[in-house]
Parts: structure tokens; sequence; C-alpha cells
């Protein structure tokens, strides 16, 4: 079974255009390194003009978490976010019909 990770938390909307930049160099960069898929999401509502965002990594190695937090860590991201990063794992299942 492969794993997917999903991480959401809020950024201030005056600072999406950096925010953005700066996560989507540190996927490209994850991307590349270890052969995943990635994907930014960003919810379309703001509230208290805060948007949620979403980081997606698709069927990643074990110990992708520690990757994750070091790239975050190297690209200034926890800088920019406003709330606590929240991380929910799943597993891809095959179903029988």
């Amino acid at each position: 079974m492969s794993t997917n990770i999903y991480i959401y938390y809020k950024v201030a909307a005056a600072r999406a255009q950096e925010f953005d930049r700066a996560a989507a160099k540190m996927q490209a960069e994850l991307s590349l390194q270890h052969q995943i898929n990635t994907a930014l999401k960003r919810s379309a509502e703001m509230k208290d003009e805060q948007h949620t965002w979403m980081e997606v990594y698709s069927s990643v190695p074990p110990d992708f978490m520690q990757l994750i937090d070091e790239a975050v860590a190297r690209h200034g991201l926890a800088a920019l976010i406003e709330s606590p990063r929240h991380t929910e794992f799943f597993v891809n299942i095959s179903s029988c019909a």
C-alpha cells in the first residue's frame, strides 16, 4: 500500500502570492528529488482574511514527513503560515467490484 500525505493550514490572503511561490518551489524540489507527485491547493473561500491551503504528496515512502519538515524549514514556509500545520495520512486501497 502506498501512502498519500495531506497537510493543511491557514495563510493570510496578503501573503498568498509570496507563499505560493515558496511552496511551489519547495514541492518542485521534493518532486524532482524523490520522484513523487505533489499538488498545492487553496480554498476558494476566505475567512478572517485567510485562505486554507493544502499540500498533497502522493505515493510517498514511509519516512517522507521528515523530508517535508526539512524542506519547509529550508524554504521558510513556517514564517508565512498563520496556523499549525495539520497532517493526515491516507493509504491507497484496491477495491474489487
